[in-house]
């Protein structure tokens, strides 16, 4: 399992709502999900980041009431806080998507001279 930097991680849980407005929960399955396992976004480091996405206005957020099929009609469900990404959050995205091209072209740079020197040598 590889652990993301933070800017990765905000990169990662961007995306993820870019796709579709979802609850932590479903983001951090999502995220393993679609790494084959390889990401995981735990509560302790998931719930802190979507707070602060939040509070910087990259994200919008309402809630939703729960209640299992199995619970009384009359009693109140959980709440839920759906997360969806703001046009704010659109634009960090497509910052963080540039960000990482820019970065992946200059490292090709030196990947791509690497791997020919390596198979000469072999």
């Amino acid at each position: 399992m590889l652990t993301l930097k933070p800017d990765h991680s905000e990169l990662v849980v961007l995306a993820v709502l870019a796709e579709a407005p979802s609850y932590g929960y479903a983001i951090s399955k999502a995220v393993a999900a679609r790494s084959e396992g390889h990401f995981r976004l735990g509560p302790s480091s998931l719930y802190p980041m979507l707070t602060k996405l939040e509070k910087q206005g990259l994200v919008d957020t309402d809630w939703e009431e729960v209640k299992a099929d199995t619970a009384d009609p009359d009693a109140e469900g959980r709440k839920r806080k759906w997360y969806r990404l703001s046009a704010k959050g659109q634009k960090r995205l497509a910052q963080h998507i540039e960000a990482y091209h820019r970065a992946r072209s200059i490292l090709d740079t030196f990947v791509a001279p690497a791997a020919e020197g390596r198979g000469a040598t072999q």
